[in-house]
């Protein structure tokens, strides 16, 4: 082993996480309000242990002096999806992406591995700039569904245990395991839009109710607490009605009245 400052190896590569992960996050953000849907549910990040490193160096027999391009996934970036089309739509935006470099994809979701490993690996070069220069760095980006994120998760702490070694019967289970959780996303991707539009139905409650609440607010503020308490009351029938029609409608009247308060100056 040689004797290199691992902080300061690692340095660039923990700047590379943690700009990936707010770049992928900011995407999501925009995509939702755009789109109304992002394909990207959240996004982790880590950098590998030192020990793992070494591992792997030993295990693929790289050598010490280049482990910065034999070792791809010393930062790693994980993707999380609600859907398998959402993996590939992801892959897409990274593809086009002008702030990094595409090296090369594994597509283990087409062709997954033989233990039923399924996720889309994605290897990009990526520029981090330093106190002494820009230091490309390469990064692992990996895209997949939850349920393939789950079985992946378990796994790998299996794979730990056993030092790679898994025991016949475990590995069978294991194999099953990620055949059903490939039944479940398929079962998923055919009821999409059902799901999509409760989960935009349930939001857009969400945001109309605290746009009523905010609205109500405003009110006390310019001093209309007759107003505020009596809308106050409406709402509070509505929502124990669960009246999703009736809020909707309170709402507009309410952000009347507001508009004519602030015409008038509040007063």
């Amino acid at each position: 082993m040689d004797g290199r400052d691992w902080g300061l190896f690692l340095q660039p590569y923990e700047q590379a996480v943690e700009e990936l992960k707010v770049k992928f996050k900011t995407l999501r953000t925009e995509l939702k309000t755009r789109e109304a849907y992002a394909p990207i549910e959240f996004v982790t990040g880590r950098v590998k242990r030192i020990s793992s490193i070494l591992e792997k160096a030993k295990r693929l027999q790289v050598p010490m002096e280049r482990i910065e391009t034999g070792i791809e996934d010393i930062a790693g970036i994980r993707i999380m999806c609600q859907f398998v089309d959402d993996i590939h739509r992801v892959a897409e935006l990274i593809r086009t992406r002008k702030d990094l470099t595409l090296v090369f994809e594994k597509d283990y979701i087409t062709n997954f591995k033989d233990s039923g490993y399924r996720s889309f690996h994605m290897i990009v070069e990526y520029p981090v700039q330093t106190a002494i220069g820009l230091k490309i760095v390469l990064a692992e980006v990996q895209i997949r569904t939850l349920a393939m994120n789950f079985w992946a998760t378990i796994e790998h702490s299996l794979n730990y245990k056993y030092k790679e070694s898994l025991p016949d019967e475990v590995r069978l289970r294991l194999k099953k395991a990620a055949e059903a959780a490939s039944v479940l996303d398929a079962e998923m991707s055919s009821i999409r839009k059902e799901i999509l539009d409760a989960q935009r139905e349930f939001e857009e409650k969400s945001n109309m109710v605290s746009s009523v609440l905010s609205d109500i607010q405003d009110l006390y503020f310019f001093h209309r607490v007759r107003e505020a308490v009596q809308f106050q009351l409406r709402f509070n029938e509505l929502w124990e009605q669960e009246d999703a029609y009736g809020i909707r409608m309170l709402a507009d009247e309410i952000r009347t009245a507001l508009v004519r308060v602030k015409k008038s100056g509040g007063s």
